[in-house]
């Protein structure tokens, strides 16, 4: 009995160290548009989605699985990152100190790199 219940102990601990669920804290919530891509990121409480210009969703990262989530002050601002698997992508904002913009940078598993600066709508 004492393996079955070890054994399960050890099971749930380890699908919450490799999935975790998005909450912004402290980070801004609001909409802010990717012009290159025509794109309108939008940061709620607890979910990030990615729409179109018309408020149609493109991606939804609610019930995605989503490792390394952070928030942490830095010399630039404030910084959320995170890691998507389904995506195979690494997504980096930073909120800097005294504009309302956000920079986006992403780093695919391939080695694309993207970066932009979003204004917020």
């Amino acid at each position: 009995m004492k393996k079955v219940l070890l054994t399960a102990f050890l099971l749930i601990s380890s699908i919450t160290l490799f999935s975790q669920s998005i909450d912004l804290g402290d980070f801004p919530i609001g909409k802010w548009a990717d012009e290159k891509w025509d794109a309108i990121w939008e940061f709620n409480s607890d979910n990030i989605r990615i729409l179109d210009e018309q408020g149609n969703v493109i991606y939804d990262f609610q019930d995605k699985t989503i490792v390394d989530f952070k928030i942490s002050p830095s010399t630039a601002g404030l910084e959320l990152s995170f890691y998507c698997q389904e995506t195979g992508k690494k997504y980096k904002f930073v909120k800097g100190l005294t504009s309302l913009d956000l920079n986006l940078i992403i780093d695919t598993d391939s080695g694309i790199h993207y970066e932009t600066k979003m204004p917020k709508k």
